[in-house]
């Protein structure tokens, strides 16, 4: 099925890191500035530059939202690093409720809102009897600083390959350049019970799961 997608230039630009230096605890980092003959991997993005960068044709932002993953199916396990770099395995968390959410990277603000959230709600879903799991493109190296930074106290997974996140089928957003922000539930026996995405308003993710979770 294909689907369009018309944003507001302010929403946009509140997904990018902030550029405004600041000393406060919660300040974002900037990205880095890039030589011409740099290659970077950014919001999962790879970009190359030249003394002529080539203007991009729409043929390469392409994105698919047709879920591979379905509400009432069983997701393909996997296992990635943590933010210790220790291997984590969904199949780890069977016979309790997992919520795994996809964002698209550390220290964006609305990802930290996001993660912010999860942790400040995070003894509802312990209540629950449920698992956090945020699964971005970013190293684990990025993932310690970021849990350690807002005191995240759930696990955070790296899929540089972006490998999970395509078997999972998440959908990209602005005609694929920005990677999808997107939630599932999962039961104790592992059915997705819930898929939530919502790119522009990250602390409803938390309010959705919180919902479906209290009626499992």
């Amino acid at each position: 099925m294909a689907s369009s997608l018309g944003l507001p230039t302010h929403t946009v630009a509140s997904l990018l890191p902030s550029h405004t230096p600041s000393t406060h605890s919660s300040a974002f980092k900037c990205p880095p500035i890039l030589s011409k003959s740099s290659h970077s991997q950014f919001y999962g993005l790879k970009f190359s530059y030249s003394s002529s960068p080539p203007i991009p044709s729409f043929s390469s932002f392409k994105t698919s939202i047709s879920a591979k993953v379905n509400k009432g199916s069983v997701p393909p396990s996997f296992t990635l690093k943590d933010q210790d770099g220790k291997n984590v395995s969904l199949s780890k968390f069977k016979g309790k409720p997992v919520v795994v959410y996809f964002y698209p990277a550390d220290e964006s603000p609305s990802c930290t809102k996001q993660a912010c959230a999860f942790r400040d709600s995070y003894e509802k879903f312990k209540k629950a009897g449920a698992e956090v799991i945020g699964i971005s493109v970013d190293n684990t190296a990025s993932h310690k600083s970021f849990a350690q930074k807002y005191r995240l106290p759930f696990t955070l997974l790296s899929d540089e390959d972006n490998k999970v996140r395509k078997e999972w089928g998440v959908p990209a957003d602005l005609f694929g350049v920005l990677p999808g922000r997107q939630t599932y539930v999962l039961d104790k026996k592992g059915v997705v019970q819930l898929i939530y995405n919502n790119q522009f308003q990250p602390e409803k993710h938390i309010d959705e799961t919180l919902k479906i979770l209290q009626s499992l």
